[in-house]
């Protein structure tokens, strides 16, 4: 049963109070201390301080990354920057600097959310009442690998990508496809604009425009002749929205034409000059793949999948003639020694198999669990309807698969299942409600799979059988704010850890060598070969570099892996405190920040 616009969006909102008002209070600690999720939202401020700065809205180079070599040219884009730029520029003459650059690390991922949820809460209401879209905000908040990308401080790009996600996904409920089609291609051509990550779940709604064509919904039938009568004794009873079925089949020809026309508007908006071939942003060769795919989709009219194989095979073709680096990923930058000790490190990038237990469960699990829900909505539908939880099936499907291969694709995987899961946990009530408790088990199971392994954790055990990790440790070692120590002195380049690399960048006006972001390589091995090599080979690629200061925290497990990796290396003598006679202590106390100057 679904109330008036006014009773949806009162649900929204409170629901969207509360969650607000949780995650501000479960994050309270970070938010005090200042204290990022993870290094890149930390670069991200440092992109903006440099914009707001009068750096060029197309120069997005860092150039205190590896400055001896020309700085790193980031792969990331602009449309991030804009609205965090409108709340520091708005609130800087009443907060100052540091009070509008906190304001905004917390307003626009909260506002993110709040787009994100409206986007789920919509297709709830939508198809199954506003009971489920009051669930649906809910069971959105309690997925881990969402509110992991969605909350307070967290500044990148992620959050939005989930955004664009669920705004394609409101072009498959469209009445009209051609209305539709623009509106995911759309949505997804921001996305990829935003990060060059969301390919795969373009192809996903791609292959989906495909079973469109090649299976043209009815636009009417018997059930949604009783549906219809059904609104007319009920006018809030949910009412699937009739298919153009002359248009229906020609979805996927108006979603790669918005894919095209939208993509090259953002290119021409935030990266014009930048004609690289680029393996990890969108470049040349992938706007050239776009147009060409709208093109043949737009005038083929012979066999459905003649068309498909011509669009697909002419993509393949441009991807590698015009770009055949690209043949070996995004990241085939990397040497082997970059490869091993950073990115094979780097647990977000990395498959399920690859992740700790608590981690893969809250992956995988609820879109497990969505997936059967789905399954269940379909067999109790019919017509169209029916024909709308098949084609969520298999976006769903595809959004898990992807996030099986790239663990923080899960939040979008996350997203998706919020609609489903909604429906579940409200039968699970209605069990629970009529003396079946053990539905609250599969609640439970279906919402916070994790929570065994969590428990566990709580529980004292001997030191024989250490309890699992299912969080990353809190390091004491403030390096943002002990990098203020470096002002005090002259200017020069760090020698650090790649994940303390940004927080150096925003605490101190000096440079650094590195960060983990894949476009600098070249610094990323040399900090990594400095820190694994004794001390007299780590010296000459210290003079090479023009290192200033060296820098680590003890507490953090980047320098643990170098030591482990060399226990004769730069980073195990400077944690068991043999200090090279090269080095001359700046700070160095405690669990916290170490700098040495060089002599």
């Amino acid at each position: 049963m679904r109330g008036d616009i006014r009773d949806f969006f009162k649900r929204v909102a409170l629901a969207y109070g509360l969650v607000v008002l949780l995650l501000l209070l479960t994050n309270a600690g970070g938010i005090a201390a200042g204290r990022f999720p993870d290094p890149d939202d930390a670069l991200r401020l440092v992109e903006l301080r440099d914009w707001l700065g009068g750096q060029g809205w197309f120069d997005v180079t860092q150039h205190r990354i590896d400055p001896a070599h020309g700085g790193v040219a980031m792969h990331w884009s602009r449309i991030v920057d804009v609205p965090l730029a409108a709340v520091v520029l708005v609130l800087r003459p009443l907060l100052g600097g540091q009070g509008a650059e906190m304001a905004a690390m917390l307003v626009v991922p909260m506002v993110t959310l709040a787009v994100v949820m409206v986007l789920v809460a919509r297709v709830a209401w939508e198809r199954l009442g506003a009971e489920a879209a009051t669930l649906s905000c809910l069971t959105l908040a309690m997925s881990v690998p969402v509110v992991t990308q969605i909350r307070p401080m967290r500044i990148d790009h992620h959050g939005w990508q989930v955004a664009a996600a669920m705004l394609a996904l409101q072009g498959l409920m469209t009445r009209h496809a051609r209305i539709g089609g623009w509106i995911s291609g759309a949505a997804l051509a921001i996305g990829l604009s935003i990060s060059l990550e969301g390919l795969p779940l373009t192809a996903v709604f791609g292959a989906l425009g495909a079973w469109r064509w090649l299976r043209p919904m009815r636009s009417t039938g018997p059930a949604r002749a009783a549906l219809e009568r059904l609104q007319v004794a009920d006018a809030s009873a949910p009412l699937p929205p009739a298919k153009n079925v002359g248009e229906t089949k020609y979805w996927l020809a108006h979603f790669a034409t918005a894919l095209a026309v939208v993509s090259l508007a953002c290119f021409a908006a935030t990266r014009w000059g930048d004609w690289a071939q680029h393996c990890d942003a969108v470049a040349p060769v992938h706007l050239a793949m776009f147009v060409w795919a709208a093109v043949v989709l737009r005038v083929w009219r012979g066999p459905a999948l003649v068309g498909f194989a011509i669009t697909g095979a002419g993509a393949l073709a441009l991807y590698f003639g015009l770009a055949p680096q690209c043949r070996g990923g995004s990241f085939n930058m990397l040497d082997p020694l970059v490869q091993r000790l950073w990115y094979q490190q780097v647990a977000e990038g990395l498959p399920v198999w690859r992740q700790d237990w608590a981690t893969a469960l809250q992956t995988v699990v609820p879109p497990l669990f969505a997936l059967f829900a789905c399954v269940g909505l379909i067999r109790r539908s019919a017509g169209e309807e029916r024909v709308w939880w098949q084609e969520y099936t298999l976006i769903l499907g595809g959004a898990l698969g992807v996030a099986v291969l790239v663990t923080r694709a899960g939040a979008v995987a996350g997203a998706f299942s919020a609609v489903p899961l909604a429906w579940l946990v409200g039968e699970w009530l209605v069990l629970a409600r009529q003396g079946r408790p053990v539905a609250l088990l599969g609640i439970v199971a279906a919402m916070v799979p994790s929570a065994p392994i969590t428990l566990w954790a709580m529980v004292p055990h001997p030191a024989s059988s250490p309890a699992p990790a299912t969080a990353r440790q809190v390091s004491a070692c403030e390096a943002r704010r002990h990098a203020a120590v470096l002002n005090a002195m002259p200017q020069g380049t760090v020698l650090a850890p790649l994940d303390i690399g940004p927080d150096l960048l925003l605490g101190s006006r000096d440079s650094v060598l590195a960060t983990g972001h894949h476009r600098g390589a070249r610094g990323m091995h040399d900090a990594i070969a400095a820190f694994v090599s004794p001390p007299d080979a780590a010296q000459a690629i210290v003079r090479a570099n023009h290192i200033a200061y060296v820098a680590l925290c003890p507490d953090l497990g980047e320098p643990q892996i170098y030591a482990r990796e060399a226990p004769h290396g730069l980073a195990a003598d400077l944690l068991a405190g043999r200090v090279p006679s090269w080095l001359a202590p700046v700070r160095a106390q405690g669990e916290g920040l170490r700098i040495w100057r060089v002599r």
